[in-house]
C-alpha cells in the first residue's frame, strides 16, 4: 500500500529519522526531508526494506523532488557523552536547523523526540512504513551514513566497516576483541565486549 504524502496538510510538515543507532562504531545520522504538497512515490518505503541499488536511486529523486531536505552527523564521542537516544535527537535536531525551508510541523519515527523550537510534532512508531517524508528522511540518513562508513573501512579495514557500517556482526564483534577499539567506536557500546584496547 503507498505510504501517506502527509500527517496533516495544513502546515509546511517535515519528516524526521535517523540511522545508527545499534551501531558499535561511528555517528548517529538524522535526516530531515520536506516534500512538495500532493507528493506521491509507489517505491518509497522504510530504508530497511529496500536494497542498498535502491537506496541509492531514491536519494537522487528526493533531493530532487523534495522542497527542502537535510542531513546531520552526531560523532561516537558526543554519543558516549550524552547517550544514544539523546544523540539521535539531537542529530534530529541539527538537520531541522540545517532545512533552508522551516517546518511549521514535525513528524519523527519512533516513539521519542524532545521539543524543537515551539514547533508541533507527532511521533510516529514505524513511520517510516506510513508516511513519505519519514521513509525519504529513513533513506538520506542511512545512504549517507553508509558512504561514510564505506570511507573509513579503509582506513580501519580489520573491522570490515564496507560491508557491516559498524553493527555488531560477528566479525566486527570478533575483530575488537582480536584488534582492541579504534577511535570511531562507542566505549558505551563496547564495555561488554574483552580486551578493548584503544588503537589509532
Amino acid at each position: 500500500m503507498p505510504l501517506l504524502s502527509f500527517y496533516q496538510s495544513l502546515f509546511p510538515e517535515a519528516g524526521c529519522d535517523e540511522a545508527g543507532r545499534g551501531c558499535l562504531a561511528g555517528p548517529v545520522v538524522a535526516a530531515a526531508v520536506i516534500l512538495p504538497q500532493g507528493y506521491s512515490h509507489n517505491l518509497m518505503n522504510d530504508s530497511k526494506q529496500l536494497s542498498e541499488k535502491n537506496r541509492f536511486k531514491l536519494r537522487i529523486e528526493i533531493e530532487s523532488d523534495a522542497l527542502a531536505f537535510a542531513v546531520a552527523f552526531v560523532d561516537n564521542v558526543e554519543i558516549d557523552k550524552i547517550n544514544i537516544v539523546k544523540a539521535s535527537v539531537k542529530a534530529m535536531h541539527i538537520a531541522l536547523d540545517k532545512l533552508p525551508v522551516k517546518p511549521e510541523f514535525i513528524i519523527i519515527d519512533g516513539n521519542y523526540f524532545l521539543p524543537y523550537k515551539k514547533i508541533p510534532y507527532s511521533c510516529q512508531v514505524k513511520g517510516d512504513t506510513k508516511f513519505l517524508s519519514i521513509a525519504a528522511a529513513s533513506i538520506l540518513a542511512k545512504t549517507y551514513r553508509d558512504e561514510y562508513m564505506v570511507n573509513l573501512h579503509h582506513k580501519f579495514p580489520y573491522y570490515l566497516w564496507e560491508k557491516n557500517k559498524g553493527y555488531p556482526t560477528l566479525e566486527h564483534r570478533k575483530a575488537i576483541e582480536k584488534y582492541g577499539l579504534t577511535s570511531l567506536h562507542r566505549k558505551s557500546f563496547c564495555s561488554h565486549i574483552d580486551q578493548l584496547t584503544l588503537q589509532f
